[in-house]
């Protein structure tokens, strides 16, 4: 019996893995679809990104709104797991800080397609925001206090003072085609800069 239990086992947790795997990558296809094509789009479209049937999408999410949760989650993971990577990667801490602020306007033109698509009353929406909160602003606070220390950038300006005003920035982009909220919060990164000694 000993021996065959460690060989019904691997395969179960090669399953789940698989499964997971899978789960993720369909939720990345599902973010990118509700970027192009917003939080509407039709179920086939996220499938044929995927690579899967639309039953798969059903058998995990059952309603369009336990995939809204789902991908709102998988972005805030994915935006607060780029913070230490970039900040490993990248040249300076301000690119750090700049490639991260691209990341995350990604993911708040996602997230404002996901808010028109929330059901009030549901309670896994209520926790949503306090979860944002919970998980990026340390990321961001991380990244600016690199900048600052590294003195790129003036100190003083908060990490939810930098979210919202991103978030601010990008508020039209759904409505307005011809508007592109990277410049102007481009605009924003380069004022926080610290003038040059020359």
């Amino acid at each position: 019996m000993s021996e065959t239990d460690p060989s019904q086992k691997t395969p179960a947790r090669g399953r789940r893995a698989d499964a997971v795997r899978n789960q993720q990558a369909l939720l990345a296809a599902a973010a990118q679809v509700f970027v192009a094509s917003g939080v509407d789009a039709p179920i086939r479209e996220i499938a044929s990104a995927a690579g899967v049937g639309v039953a798969t999408i059903y058998r995990h999410f059952p309603t369009r709104a336990d995939l809204v949760v789902a991908v709102y989650r998988h972005q805030v993971e994915a935006c607060a797991a780029a913070g230490p990577r970039l900040a490993a990667a990248a040249d300076s801490p301000f690119d750090a800080l700049r490639r991260w602020t691209d990341l995350y306007i990604d993911f708040v033109v996602t997230k404002h397609g996901l808010a028109g698509a929330m059901q009030p009353g549901n309670e896994n929406f209520a926790t949503l925001h306090a979860y944002f909160l919970d998980r990026l602003v340390p990321v961001a606070a991380g990244l600016l206090d690199a900048a600052v220390q590294a003195e790129e950038i003036r100190p003083g300006t908060t990490p939810y003072e930098l979210m919202r005003g991103i978030g601010n920035l990008c508020i039209g982009h759904d409505s307005d085609p011809d508007y592109d909220p990277r410049r102007l919060v481009d605009l924003l990164l380069r004022g926080l800069r610290r003038p040059t000694s020359r």
